[in-house]
């Protein structure tokens, strides 16, 4: 019997946080909501606590990092928490609203989660949909897939995006806490998800960039990812050389 949890990482959402939990409770999933927020300097903290409360969302619960653990850490304390609480799947749906959970949710349905360590949402998968991503950052894109696919021996349409779920089984190898915390967590998850030989299925998504805040600067990932991959291909025992950390937050709300 599966046991859900919705994974909200946040950083300066609150001009698309309510619109996220809204969607997720119009999809009607039945699961657990954990939103983390990494110290945002804006009113996302407020503004998640009001959605939450207006559209009667739970159960649900809010932790705020002691520190900016950046993406990649405020991965690490959810998927600890899911563990700590048996959850068997962890679903990731970034808090900016670029990524649409109803996109997972047939997956759900048909109970293709239980086939699979790894459902990766692709932004690039000949059936996805981009609405406001540039023709320079899909070229950019795709050239680094590549490359990621001489990785992982497997054709890789995406190195992570908003929307994804785990299994409580791919989370017990818990190697990916040496992995870095800033966004190119995601990429290591993958590579390791590949060289650990887990099962993994990347699924279409919807995705639209309209009033939402980068975080990301392209030129900067790019050159670290490569920097990655060029790494792990030389060795592949270079993916876990990181320091395991210690992390703390502080619940801030609980329904």
């Amino acid at each position: 019997m599966s046991k859900l949890l919705i994974f909200i990482p946040c950083y300066r959402c609150e001009n698309q946080i309510e619109r996220v939990i809204y969607k997720l409770k119009e999809s009607k999933i039945e699961a657990s909501v954990l939103l983390i927020d990494n110290l945002s300097p804006d009113h996302t903290l407020d503004k998640a606590q009001e959605a939450l409360d207006k559209y009667h969302v739970s159960p649900a619960v809010i932790l705020r990092n002691s520190q900016n653990y950046n993406l990649g850490g405020s991965h690490k304390v959810a998927f600890n928490y899911a563990l700590e609480h048996d959850f068997s799947h962890v679903i990731v749906l970034h808090g900016d609203d670029q990524a649409d959970l109803s996109d997972l949710i047939p997956l759900i349905e048909a109970k293709y989660h239980l086939e699979y360590d790894c459902l990766l949402g692709s932004r690039f998968h000949p059936r996805s949909r981009l609405m406001g991503y540039s023709k320079f950052r899909i070229f950019g894109n795709k050239i680094l897939n590549r490359f990621c696919s001489l990785v992982c021996g497997a054709t890789i349409s995406d190195m992570g995006s908003g929307l994804n779920m785990y299994s409580a089984h791919f989370l017990k190898d818990s190697r990916y806490l040496t992995f870095p915390n800033d966004l190119t967590f995601n990429v290591s998850l993958l590579f390791h998800s590949y060289l650990s030989r887990y099962k993994i299925s990347f699924f279409p998504i919807s995705w639209c960039e309209e009033d939402q805040v980068s975080n990301a600067k392209i030129f900067t990932q790019m050159k670290i990812i490569l920097t990655t991959i060029i790494k792990v291909l030389e060795n592949k025992s270079a993916l876990y050389t990181g320091p395991s950390q210690l992390y703390s937050s502080e619940v801030i709300y609980k329904k």
